[in-house]
């Protein structure tokens, strides 16, 4: 299985404008800028899309391995904070931040516990934030 989408960017870093596109046309030409990633301009911004797909991939982990451990889940409700620090090196993302609320009738804490670090440790997105990236990179005329 594989996703994509689609970046464009016209212009310089700070007065330029870019637009975000996935295959599900879920984001269809949503704006993003150097406004939108660093002061508060309408739009998206990178960080805010990978703290989106943390929860969302985490919370569907979680409820797999409250499964597995014999737990349905009512409701799982997962706030990803990324933390973006300037370094010397530039930008780095230097943290993400997990904030969990769930409601699992019957559950046993430190069953619950336990399937919350697996979840965290083993969801895809977890992983690829520790993954190596690989790229090819065309100059066009």
């Amino acid at each position: 299985m594989k996703r994509s989408a689609i970046a464009q960017w016209n212009g310089g870093l700070k007065d330029g404008k870019g637009t975000l596109s996935t295959d599900s046309r879920v984001l269809a030409g949503t704006q993003y800028s150097f406004a939108t990633r660093f002061e508060n301009g309408v739009g998206t911004n990178p960080e805010e899309l990978i703290a989106a797909a943390h929860a969302g991939c985490f919370s569907m982990a979680l409820s797999a391995e409250l499964g597995k451990a014999g737990m349905t889940p009512a409701s799982i409700e997962t706030k990803a904070t990324v933390t973006l620090d300037k370094t010397d090196g530039g930008f780095a993302i230097a943290a993400v931040h997990l904030d969990v609320a769930a409601r699992v009738p019957g559950a046993d804490r430190a069953a619950f516990d336990r399937a919350a670090e697996t979840a965290k440790a083993n969801c895809p997105v977890s992983k690829v934030l520790r993954a190596a990236i690989s790229m090819t990179a065309r100059l066009e005329d």
